[in-house]
Protein backbone atom coordinates (compact mmCIF):
# COMPACT_ATOMS: atom_id res chain seq x y z
CA UNK A 1 0.00 0.00 0.00
CA UNK A 2 1.26 3.54 -0.92
CA UNK A 3 1.61 6.41 1.52
CA UNK A 4 -0.11 8.32 -1.65
CA UNK A 5 -3.92 7.28 -0.91
CA UNK A 6 -5.37 11.17 -2.21
CA UNK A 7 -8.26 10.72 0.94
CA UNK A 8 -6.91 14.38 1.80
CA UNK A 9 -6.48 15.99 -1.70
CA UNK A 10 -9.74 17.77 -0.95
CA UNK A 11 -8.53 19.08 1.90
CA UNK A 12 -10.69 16.64 4.36
CA UNK A 13 -9.12 13.97 6.79
CA UNK A 14 -10.25 10.79 8.85
CA UNK A 15 -9.76 10.79 12.66
CA UNK A 16 -9.74 7.54 14.70
CA UNK A 17 -12.59 5.39 13.56
CA UNK A 18 -12.57 7.08 10.31
CA UNK A 19 -14.47 10.40 11.56
CA UNK A 20 -14.16 12.73 8.71
CA UNK A 21 -13.40 16.53 9.44
CA UNK A 22 -11.81 19.27 7.86
CA UNK A 23 -7.94 19.34 7.82
CA UNK A 24 -8.40 22.54 9.36
CA UNK A 25 -10.05 21.74 12.25
CA UNK A 26 -9.35 22.23 15.59
CA UNK A 27 -8.89 18.73 16.86
CA UNK A 28 -6.31 18.06 13.69
CA UNK A 29 -5.01 21.23 14.94
CA UNK A 30 -3.93 20.32 18.01
CA UNK A 31 -2.80 16.37 17.44
CA UNK A 32 -0.47 18.23 14.28
CA UNK A 33 0.92 20.62 16.92
CA UNK A 34 1.65 17.57 19.47
CA UNK A 35 3.12 16.20 16.38
CA UNK A 36 5.30 19.15 15.74
CA UNK A 37 6.17 19.01 19.34
CA UNK A 38 7.21 15.33 18.86
CA UNK A 39 9.35 16.14 15.69
CA UNK A 40 11.36 18.71 17.69
CA UNK A 41 11.91 16.83 20.76
CA UNK A 42 14.05 14.37 18.08
CA UNK A 43 15.69 17.15 17.13
CA UNK A 44 16.77 18.03 20.52
CA UNK A 45 17.36 14.58 21.67
CA UNK A 46 19.29 14.38 18.48
CA UNK A 47 21.51 16.98 19.15
CA UNK A 48 22.91 16.41 22.55
CA UNK A 49 25.27 14.01 24.06
CA UNK A 50 23.34 14.25 28.01
CA UNK A 51 22.31 10.30 28.57
CA UNK A 52 19.62 12.64 31.20
CA UNK A 53 18.51 14.71 28.66
CA UNK A 54 18.49 11.80 25.52
CA UNK A 55 16.52 9.44 28.30
CA UNK A 56 14.25 12.16 29.32
CA UNK A 57 13.19 13.16 25.60
CA UNK A 58 12.22 9.77 24.70
CA UNK A 59 10.00 8.63 27.57
CA UNK A 60 8.21 12.10 26.99
CA UNK A 61 7.94 11.22 23.10
CA UNK A 62 6.37 8.53 24.19
CA UNK A 63 4.18 9.79 26.22
CA UNK A 64 3.33 12.19 23.00
CA UNK A 65 1.97 9.32 21.31
CA UNK A 66 -0.60 8.75 23.69
CA UNK A 67 -1.32 12.34 23.63
CA UNK A 68 -1.60 12.28 19.85
CA UNK A 69 -3.69 9.43 20.05
CA UNK A 70 -6.24 10.43 22.50
CA UNK A 71 -6.55 13.65 20.74
CA UNK A 72 -6.80 12.51 17.06
CA UNK A 73 -9.94 10.79 18.92
CA UNK A 74 -13.79 12.71 18.79
CA UNK A 75 -14.84 12.73 22.13
CA UNK A 76 -17.91 10.12 21.44
CA UNK A 77 -15.55 7.92 20.27
CA UNK A 78 -13.09 7.86 23.60
CA UNK A 79 -15.24 5.21 25.49
CA UNK A 80 -14.65 3.33 22.30
CA UNK A 81 -10.86 4.04 22.26
CA UNK A 82 -10.30 2.92 25.82
CA UNK A 83 -11.98 -0.09 25.50
CA UNK A 84 -10.15 -1.19 22.85
CA UNK A 85 -6.65 -0.97 24.61
CA UNK A 86 -5.51 2.44 24.11
CA UNK A 87 -4.02 4.61 26.56
CA UNK A 88 -5.35 7.76 27.66
CA UNK A 89 -2.73 10.63 29.24
CA UNK A 90 -3.31 10.25 33.24
CA UNK A 91 -2.02 12.66 35.72
CA UNK A 92 1.01 10.30 36.38
CA UNK A 93 2.92 11.15 33.26
CA UNK A 94 2.43 15.25 34.76
CA UNK A 95 3.94 13.54 38.12
CA UNK A 96 6.58 12.26 36.33
CA UNK A 97 7.43 15.17 34.18
CA UNK A 98 7.51 17.22 38.07
CA UNK A 99 10.03 14.65 39.08
CA UNK A 100 12.31 15.82 36.71
CA UNK A 101 11.51 19.76 37.17
CA UNK A 102 12.42 19.21 40.87
CA UNK A 103 15.59 17.13 40.03
CA UNK A 104 17.15 19.70 37.88
CA UNK A 105 16.30 22.28 40.08
CA UNK A 106 17.68 20.66 42.71
CA UNK A 107 21.01 21.00 41.40
CA UNK A 108 20.48 24.43 41.55
CA UNK A 109 20.78 25.46 38.29
CA UNK A 110 22.23 28.93 37.80
CA UNK A 111 20.25 31.23 35.49
CA UNK A 112 20.34 34.60 35.92
CA UNK A 113 18.09 37.74 33.88
CA UNK A 114 16.19 36.36 30.77
CA UNK A 115 18.01 33.42 28.46
CA UNK A 116 18.75 33.96 25.01
CA UNK A 117 18.48 30.84 23.32
CA UNK A 118 21.47 29.53 21.16
CA UNK A 119 23.91 29.14 23.77
CA UNK A 120 24.97 25.60 22.30
CA UNK A 121 22.74 23.21 19.59
CA UNK A 122 21.16 21.07 22.10
CA UNK A 123 20.24 24.08 24.30
CA UNK A 124 18.28 25.80 21.47
CA UNK A 125 16.75 22.95 20.05
CA UNK A 126 15.13 22.39 23.58
CA UNK A 127 14.47 26.41 23.62
CA UNK A 128 12.61 25.48 20.06
CA UNK A 129 10.66 22.56 21.18
CA UNK A 130 9.61 24.67 23.64
CA UNK A 131 8.01 27.31 21.85
CA UNK A 132 6.48 24.38 19.87
CA UNK A 133 4.86 22.80 23.15
CA UNK A 134 3.49 26.72 24.32
CA UNK A 135 1.38 26.53 20.80
CA UNK A 136 0.30 22.70 21.27
CA UNK A 137 -0.79 24.32 24.75
CA UNK A 138 -2.59 26.83 23.17
CA UNK A 139 -4.27 24.50 20.05
CA UNK A 140 -5.41 22.34 22.95
CA UNK A 141 -6.63 24.95 24.87
CA UNK A 142 -8.84 25.67 21.72
CA UNK A 143 -10.32 22.33 21.66
CA UNK A 144 -11.21 22.96 25.41
CA UNK A 145 -12.48 25.91 25.07
CA UNK A 146 -14.79 24.29 22.24
CA UNK A 147 -15.89 22.40 24.91
CA UNK A 148 -14.51 19.29 22.85
CA UNK A 149 -11.40 18.10 24.95
CA UNK A 150 -12.34 15.60 27.42
CA UNK A 151 -8.91 14.87 29.48
CA UNK A 152 -8.14 18.56 31.00
CA UNK A 153 -4.95 16.78 31.63
CA UNK A 154 -3.51 17.10 28.74
CA UNK A 155 -3.20 20.82 29.10
CA UNK A 156 -1.58 20.36 32.92
CA UNK A 157 0.78 18.26 30.78
CA UNK A 158 1.97 20.32 28.17
CA UNK A 159 2.24 23.88 30.28
CA UNK A 160 4.78 21.46 32.77
CA UNK A 161 6.24 20.50 29.84
CA UNK A 162 7.12 23.37 28.64
CA UNK A 163 8.62 24.68 31.86
CA UNK A 164 10.65 21.41 31.75
CA UNK A 165 12.11 21.99 28.51
CA UNK A 166 13.14 25.89 29.29
CA UNK A 167 14.98 24.29 32.71
CA UNK A 168 16.39 21.65 30.84
CA UNK A 169 17.74 23.89 28.11
CA UNK A 170 19.28 26.13 30.91
CA UNK A 171 20.74 23.31 32.93
CA UNK A 172 22.39 21.65 29.55
CA UNK A 173 24.06 25.48 29.43
CA UNK A 174 25.04 24.81 32.64
CA UNK A 175 26.74 21.71 32.08
CA UNK A 176 30.89 21.85 32.47
CA UNK A 177 31.15 20.08 29.10
CA UNK A 178 28.39 22.02 27.33
CA UNK A 179 29.86 20.98 23.52
CA UNK A 180 26.33 20.47 22.53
Amino acid sequence: MSIVTKKGDQGQTALMYNRPVSKCDIRVEAYGAVDELNASLGLARASTHHEFVRNTLVAIQKDLIVLMGELATAVEDLSRYSKEGYSLLSPSSTAQLEAVVQGIESQKVSVSGWATPGDSLASAALDIARTVCRRAERRVCDLNNAKRLANSEIIIYLNRLSDLLWLMARWVENQPDAPT
